[in-house]
C-alpha cells in the first residue's frame, strides 16, 4: 500500500540522515586535523619572521603591524632575539646600546628592531622562536609510522617537560626584576661560572649571544616545551578523531 511505501521510506530516511554541514566539517576534521594544526603553528610561527623581511623590503607599514601583534605575547627584548640581514644573528645588550637606545629601560629596549647595518629582529624573542617552531616540528614528525606505537604523555611527564622552561623564564624575570637586564644573576652567570670551575670560555657564561648559556637554555628548553605538548595532545587528539571516524561509519550503517 502507499502509506506503507511511504513510511518505509521515511524509516530509511531517519536511519540514514544526509549528514548536516557542521557534521561534514566535524568529519573533515577527524580525517586532517593533523594538517590544520600544522597549517596554523606554521602561520603563527612564520609570521615573526616576515617583520625583518618588511623592514628590508621598505614595507614598515606592514612591518610595524607584525611587531605590534606580536609585542602583545612576547617582551621582544632584541638582545634575546634573532637578526635578520645583517652582520650577525644575534646582538650583545652593549651592542644594541651603542647602535640604539643607551638605556636598560625594558620598555625602551623592546622598542629597538635594528637598522640596516645590524639588520631587523624577529618579531618575537628566541625562547618564543624555539618553544613555537618546535610544536611545529614535533608535528610534523608526528606524521611517521611511530605514531601509531606513540602512547600519549602522562600529566607527570608533560611537567617534567615544561618545567625547565618554567624555571629558566622564572630566573629570567627575578634577575631582570631584582638588578636589571644588564646586571642580575642570570647576565654574568657567575653562579654557574664557580660551579663549573669556569671550564667554558667566558663568553658561554656571559650576555645572550648565540651559544651562550642564557640562549642555550631558551632554545633548548623550548624544545622540550614543544615535544611536551605534541606528545601529550596529538597522540588524544588522534584517539579522538578515530573514535569519531568509528561512531561516523557504524550509524551510516
Amino acid at each position: 500500500m502507499a502509506w506503507e511505501d511511504d513510511l518505509s521510506s521515511f524509516e530509511r530516511t531517519s536511519a540514514n540522515p544526509l549528514p548536516s554541514q557542521p557534521s561534514r566539517l566535524a568529519y573533515w576534521l577527524a580525517h586532517h586535523w593533523l594538517l590544520v594544526i600544522s597549517l596554523l603553528l606554521a602561520i603563527f610561527a612564520g609570521l615573526p619572521w616576515l617583520a625583518p623581511l618588511f623592514m628590508e623590503l621598505g614595507w614598515t607599514r606592514a612591518a610595524s603591524i607584525v611587531y605590534w601583534f606580536y609585542s602583545t605575547q612576547c617582551h621582544q627584548l632584541p638582545q634575546r632575539s634573532f637578526f635578520l640581514f645583517g652582520a650577525s644573528p644575534t646582538y650583545s645588550l652593549p651592542a644594541i646600546q651603542a647602535a640604539g637606545p643607551n638605556t636598560d629601560n625594558v620598555l625602551m629596549l623592546r622598542q629597538f628592531i635594528g637598522n640596516s647595518q645590524m639588520g631587523w629582529k624577529v618579531a618575537w624573542s628566541d625562547r618564543m622562536v624555539a618553544m613555537y617552531g618546535s610544536m611545529l616540528l614535533w608535528g610534523l614528525a608526528f606524521w611517521l609510522p611511530l605514531r601509531k606505537r606513540l602512547r600519549p604523555l602522562p600529566w607527570w611527564g608533560l611537567v617534567l617537560l615544561l618545567l625547565p622552561l618554567a624555571i629558566d623564564g622564572f630566573t629570567h624575570l627575578v634577575s631582570d626584576l631584582m638588578d636589571g637586564v644588564d646586571a642580575g644573576f642570570r647576565t654574568d652567570n657567575a653562579w654557574l661560572a664557580t660551579l663549573t670551575d669556569h671550564v667554558f670560555p667566558a663568553t658561554f657564561y656571559a650576555g645572550d649571544a648565540l651559544g651562550s648559556f642564557n640562549s642555550s637554555m631558551r632554545l633548548l628548553t623550548g624544545l622540550l616545551f614543544g615535544l611536551g605538548l605534541v606528545w601529550f595532545l596529538y597522540p588524544r587528539f588522534q584517539a579522538a578523531a578515530a573514535r569519531f571516524k568509528e561512531r561516523a561509519s557504524a550509524s551510516s550503517l
